[in-house]
């Protein structure tokens, strides 16, 4: 499935990059965002997440995580690159050019209301529910 093809199924879509399926800080943010997808519908947001694997590693990470939210994927990199999601990251005193943790608020047309970018996993998705409750007024 294609983005553009997603954001004409609600009035609003939420996406979060993230850099590797099933790994400790990315299937905590998927978790979390798959145990507030209700909040979010109840919203009319739906939320889809973005890396760079395939599609199998998808379906994988999906079944073992029991995860109930949309994954794309982007082998080829070019919603990273649209998103300015790429940049230099460090682990351990290594520095990498990887994906950047980052979520945005677009509606139905793709344009983005809203963005949190390079982000930390724990809590994120909480954050994001509450600032954007408050960004829509509900």
């Amino acid at each position: 499935m294609s983005l553009s093809s997603l954001l004409t199924q609600s009035p609003l879509t939420l996406i979060f990059f993230y850099p590797k399926d099933d790994t400790p800080g990315c299937t905590l943010e998927a978790q979390t965002f798959t145990r507030l997808k209700s909040e979010f519908s109840e919203l009319e947001i739906q939320v889809i997440g973005i890396s760079k694997d395939s599609e199998a590693s998808h379906e994988k990470f999906t079944t073992k995580c029991n995860l109930g939210i949309e994954l794309i994927a982007d082998e080829d990199g070019a919603l990273h690159e649209q998103f300015w999601v790429v940049g230099e990251k460090k682990n351990y005193g290594k520095v990498y050019i990887g994906t950047i943790r980052s979520t945005f608020l677009l509606d139905e047309t793709g344009k983005i209301l809203k963005e949190w970018r390079n982000v930390k996993a724990t809590g994120h998705g909480e954050k994001v529910l509450r600032e954007v409750r408050e960004f829509i007024g509900k």
